[in-house]
């Protein structure tokens, strides 16, 4: 499974409405917590703990004095019947150090706490943090300017000046490798470390279907031309906040040209060196990315012959 999906939480849409109920709930010893700092997750146990470490979700009273009045309180959902919420406590100083969690844990960017929880911990993660990293940007009313409220358990926001509703967003982005052949192309962008190559990716435009952008993207940033365009596979990323589509092309040719605004370099790979590759070796100074992000299992589907 790919890291940041597969979320196991039942996310109970039709309990959003219900206030009381949410209320309620927010209360209930049997609920769990879970706190985020600075929209860093909060892990139990030491730092230097083994993975997988258990994500840090609570008992409803431990933190909630650690978040400013308003402060985005979110309902992600249930496990079985406990209610699961999200609290975003950055208004804290320092709440691993001192306060009521010191001692129980620590926070940690949200990437590298992706890898070191279950798979189905780090979807909630995923979810956790793009929901309170919308909340932090969308105060305000883009239409007059306004303060915005959070409604509906942290799933829309009310201007209360000119009625206009707001609700989070979710990006789209295409991931795609070209494949000529017995080989894939890759690409190592100009702020990634030295020899690292990934799959080439790019927004999806207005009015731009998913195959439209896989090829408009690699002529863009390599000046392939592709026929053929599959879909494989999709991965929430909340960095803030895209949804990443994996995809797979197949090329004219091997003939590239590299764009210097976005990339550094580009190379066609063989099968059995991406399979090295996704095994964690360098070849001829290559690495690709970990396996929390979607290009390593695409990456890897080709390495294995499934595409």
């Amino acid at each position: 499974m790919i890291p940041f999906a597969g979320n196991p939480l039942n996310r109970a849409s039709e309990k959003r409405l219900e206030a009381n109920w949410i209320e309620s709930r927010l209360h209930d010893p049997s609920s769990l917590i879970f706190p985020m700092w600075r929209l860093e997750p909060f892990l139990l146990g030491p730092e230097n703990s083994a993975p997988p470490i258990q994500l840090g979700l609570l008992k409803p009273g431990l933190m909630e004095v650690l978040a400013a009045d308003g402060a985005p309180c979110i309902f992600l959902g249930l496990d079985g019947d406990r209610a699961v919420f999200a609290l975003d406590i950055s208004a804290a100083e320092n709440p691993a150090k001192e306060g009521p969690l010191a001692g129980l844990g620590f926070f940690r960017d949200a990437r590298a706490a992706g890898q070191m929880v279950s798979i189905k911990e780090a979807a909630i993660i995923a979810q956790a943090k793009a929901l309170i990293d919308w909340h932090q940007r969308h105060g305000f009313c883009p239409k007059c300017g306004a303060p915005t409220k959070l409604m509906d358990a942290g799933y829309r926001r009310l201007c209360d000046k000119c009625n206009s509703e707001h609700f989070p967003r979710v990006d789209p982005v295409v991931i795609m490798l070209a494949i000529d052949g017995d080989a894939c192309l890759v690409g190592r962008g100009k702020l990634f470390p030295q020899g690292m190559f990934s799959a080439l990716a790019g927004f999806i435009e207005p009015g731009e279907t998913i195959e439209e952008a896989v090829r408009r993207e690699l002529m863009e940033e390599a000046s392939v031309k592709v026929g053929e365009v599959s879909y494989w596979a999709t991965q929430p990323w909340p960095f803030p906040s895209s949804l990443m589509i994996g995809c797979f092309a197949k090329a004219a040719s091997r003939e590239v040209k590299v764009d210097q605004s976005e990339l550094a370099e580009l190379r066609w790979i063989e099968r059995n060196v991406a399979r090295k590759l996704v095994e964690g070796k360098r070849v001829d100074g290559i690495m690709v990315p970990p396996a929390i992000a979607i290009a390593h299992h695409l990456i890897k589907a080709f390495a294995l012959g499934e595409r």
